[in-house]
């Protein structure tokens, strides 16, 4: 518990997955926290997010994040960066280096930056791969990104870190249940705001796939960070 107490972690997606991972941290006694999201509560959030309610609706997510950690464990330190990840905040996300990264973000692009800003700045990192459509949770796992199999994300981005000259090491939550998507029109169309990326497809979730990944990272980064030296395995 003290070691755990003495830990920081960067989470960066506090939606459905990361609202979750967040949660397990939390309740685990992990000392400081960095949460990074842009995003407000829409009430398409409600089906799945855990800040998500009919009264949160158009109130900033890490706000809601912050308020509720303080409710669980009033001593932990939580900073709050309402950002959007992209290639210019990346910088101010990491620094200082957390002990360790939890990625949830859902776009390709913000995705890879991140991936690679960490795996460069030797940063341990949980990444979670795509959850939307996925039905079976005895299909969810874990291990490193290039060991994954059935997950269209997790394809592309292997194509897009080797192509940035990074191979193994960096961990991740993925289910091998098939799905019928395909990533390549991802992105097509352009935003309506440029700061916020390329538009993305809207794909169904639902309420317990999530839940079940993002607590699947939680668990896997307790374990991780009670260690004197954080790995995974």
């Amino acid at each position: 518990m003290e070691r755990l107490a003495a830990r920081s972690v960067t989470i960066v997606g506090i939606g459905a997955v990361g609202g979750h991972a967040m949660e397990g941290l939390a309740r685990s006694g992990i000392g400081h926290l960095r949460l990074v999201d842009f995003d407000r509560i829409d009430p398409s959030n409600i089906n799945r997010q855990l800040l998500a309610l009919d009264s949160t609706v158009g109130r900033l997510k890490v706000e809601l994040a912050q308020e509720r950690i303080y409710q669980i464990n009033p001593q932990c330190k939580v900073e709050i960066l309402p950002l959007f990840a992209n290639q210019e905040s990346i910088d101010k996300i990491l620094d200082p280096k957390p002990d360790l990264l939890i990625d949830a973000i859902d776009a390709l692009n913000p995705k890879t930056c991140l991936l690679e800003a960490a795996f460069r700045h030797k940063i341990p990192t949980i990444s979670s791969m795509g959850a939307a459509l996925r039905t079976d949770p005895t299909k969810i796992t874990y291990g490193d990104i290039f060991d994954t199999r059935g997950c269209p994300l997790a394809k592309q981005l292997r194509k897009r870190l080797r192509n940035r000259g990074i191979g193994e090491g960096i961990f991740c939550v993925y289910s091998h249940e098939a799905v019928n998507f395909n990533y390549g029109n991802e992105g097509a169309d352009e935003p309506n705001d440029k700061s916020l990326g390329r538009s993305r497809n809207i794909l169904g979730s639902t309420p317990t796939i999530p839940a079940i990944f993002g607590l699947t990272i939680a668990n896997q980064a307790i374990f991780a960070l009670a260690e004197k030296e954080i790995s995974f395995s």
